[in-house]
């Protein structure tokens, strides 16, 4: 086989539900091995950075006992609080959001944040967003080295970091071991990207990747198999790096009674294509 991969699914594709244990157990009935928790722009969710021991332990223990991997957590709440602002104090609030990330990814052995590549988006773009954000950034990794937490750069849709090249650039810059790529197959086809040009150019310094579908202008909620994605090109582009580690699809349930199925089902279109490019799909227990 050229190389191979662990399937796991995002928070949002499950049907959401307060109890940790029964959340979990969809993982391993749509027939994934992990997920990957989300921080976003809400409130609830951008809570959780501020979860006591209690639910920390509570979180951690569910995960074990349900025997589903947490893979990652998608910090997208720095798209409403901006890296790159103009504003100091916005800047240092998403600094101490890194921070507060990284604590609870040590305290319930998350091993991967998901970096999004906004500078400032609600903010009118400015010559300095870029520079600010490396600098929050370069805190954060150095941050995250203490702590034993890997940072991965998504690259993502509008207009800042919309490309792996672009990230590996700044990875560059902060020149730490802790912080490299996290790539969004799906974000490179909304982007109109060359898709198997971005991933070769990130060989050796993709830590896990995004799958998702996608339209031009319309970059969530595509059924899998239905957009413009090349799934076939990029999973024949990663069998010849022979790339190997965590493969995440990003979906929304959006309230679904049937968001088990709809996930078994990309999952199932998945491991077509990966098996096509001759990517074994391990499945950890």
């Amino acid at each position: 086989m050229s190389g191979s991969v662990t399937l796991g699914i995002y928070e949002k594709a499950l049907v959401h539900m307060d109890d940790w244990g029964r959340m979990l157990r969809q993982v391993r009935q749509a027939g994934f091995a992990f997920m990957d928790l989300s921080v976003d722009e809400s409130p609830e969710r951008m809570s959780r950075l501020d979860w006591d021991t209690r639910q920390r332990r509570e979180f951690a223990n569910a995960a074990t006992d349900e025997g589903v991997q947490i893979g990652g957590m998608c910090l997208s709440c720095h798209r409403k609080v901006g890296p790159g602002s103009a504003d100091a104090s916005t800047r240092a609030q998403a600094v101490d959001i890194f921070h507060k990330a990284i604590d609870l990814c040590f305290d319930t052995h998350i091993p991967v944040i998901q970096v999004a590549g906004y500078y400032a988006y609600y903010e009118q773009p400015d010559s300095g967003q870029r520079e600010r954000y490396v600098h929050s950034l370069a805190n954060a990794a150095q941050y995250a080295a203490q702590a034993g937490v890997m940072l991965g750069i998504e690259n993502v849709d509008g207009n800042d970091v919309t490309s792996i090249t672009k990230g590996l650039s700044i990875c560059d810059e902060i020149h730490s071991a802790w912080l490299t790529m996290y790539p969004d197959i799906g974000n490179l086809a909304e982007q109109r990207l060359n898709t198997v040009q971005e991933l070769r150019a990130a060989s050796g310094r993709m830590l896990a990747i995004h799958v998702k579908d996608v339209l031009p202008g319309k970059p969530r909620r595509i059924p899998m198999g239905t957009g413009t994605a090349d799934f076939p090109a990029a999973f024949e582009e990663l069998a010849r790096q022979n790339w190997s580690g965590r493969m995440m699809l990003e979906m929304w349930n959006d309230d679904s009674p049937d968001s088990i199925q709809v996930c078994a089902s990309s999952r199932e279109k998945v491991q077509h294509w990966l098996s096509d490019a001759n990517i074994e799909v391990v499945q950890r227990q």
